[in-house]
């Protein structure tokens, strides 16, 4: 009896051991499996490849953003104010007319500053005084910042410059949905990374592993005008609506991929 006994005893052991070590192996193989197959688990390579890829993007721009400025000097801070504010208003005003909403208008500075005259002393055979500053008033600033559709950009601007505003400038193109047009160019910048490390390993004769470094870089937008366009002082005086060439944005984004390889 105490035989037979014994004899179960050692298989149950045996049987006990013989599952911890399956247990073990199974461990160990899901470590391994991990280590090479997730990217940045912080595991270091040591064998690696980096491979790069570059795709341009041409956007014809579908917005345009111009800017402007309301000056004006008087003798005193509230005259200033006053003929500037009615001034600013009246802009504002066309430009809502013309379908622009609040967010598409804004201000983006505001001066209120006193302005000199140099007078010179009056000079005799003795020499000349020096000359001293006198105030002639306080001239009030304000510029304006304005994004509108690309193809009414002509229409507010020639509408806009007959209000008696200043220094209407700084025309840029840009393009609404631009996020879109950026993930497109990084997609096809990727896939040609990709195709280079894998031509690249088949040459070597050795296999990707994992992804262990990605970096990217890119300029966007980039303006590629088709024409230039000028805004000389025909704009808003009766000079008719200027033409505003649209041309291209150039959206380009480029990658580098860093592969373990074994």
């Amino acid at each position: 009896m105490l035989t037979l006994f014994q004899s179960k005893f050692s298989k149950v052991i045996l049987g006990v051991f013989a599952v911890l070590i399956c247990f073990l192996v199974l461990v160990k193989t899901m470590h391994e499996y991990r280590k090479y197959t997730l990217a940045g688990s912080g595991t270091s390579a040591t064998n690696t490849i980096t491979v790069t890829g570059s795709e341009d993007v041409f956007v014809v721009p579908d917005l345009a953003t111009f800017s402007y400025s309301v000056t004006e000097l008087a003798k005193t801070v509230a005259e200033a104010q006053k003929i500037a504010t009615d001034k600013a208003n009246k802009a504002i005003a066309f430009l809502k007319q013309n379908g622009l909403a609040d967010k598409d208008i804004q201000t983006t500075s505001y001066s209120i500053s006193p302005q000199y005259d140099y007078v010179s002393g009056v000079c005799t055979q003795y020499g000349c005084p020096s000359g001293k500053q006198v105030l002639k008033g306080y001239e009030v600033s304000q510029s304006v910042t304005v994004k509108t559709k690309i193809d009414d950009a002509g229409k507010i601007l020639a509408g806009i410059g007959q209000l008696g505003v200043t220094n209407l400038s700084g025309l840029q193109f840009t393009v609404d949905n631009e996020d879109m047009f950026i993930a497109k160019a990084r997609k096809n910048a990727i896939d040609e990374a990709k195709t280079k490390a894998q031509v690249l390993a088949k040459d070597l004769g050795v296999s990707l592993v994992r992804v262990v470094n990605f970096s990217e870089g890119g300029d966007y937008p980039r303006p590629m005008y088709a024409k230039a366009m000028t805004m000389d002082s025909s704009v808003g005086m009766g000079g008719g609506t200027p033409e505003i060439a649209k041309g291209e944005n150039k959206i380009t984004s480029s990658v580098s991929i860093t592969y373990e390889i074994r």
